[in-house]
């Protein structure tokens, strides 16, 4: 069963990104270029507040997350 989780090793800031395309199998590189276009068009502060809340959401990933 996969498990959404914030990346310790595929991180920028903290590693929410990088977690979110592990779980999707997706670049992360692709997906920050996204989020920061969506930043741009929704006027930055809707996309702040939701990454805060991912990072107090999502677990970190540790030792036995990793396959």
């Amino acid at each position: 069963m996969k498990t959404l989780y914030r990346s310790t090793e595929n991180r920028v800031w903290k590693g929410v990104i990088g977690g979110l395309g592990e779980y999707l199998k997706i670049d992360s590189t692709a997906l920050r270029l996204l989020f920061i276009i969506l930043l741009v068009l929704t006027g930055i502060f809707p996309g702040v507040v939701l990454y805060v809340i991912a990072i107090f959401v999502m677990p970190v990933q540790n030792s036995s997350n990793n396959t």
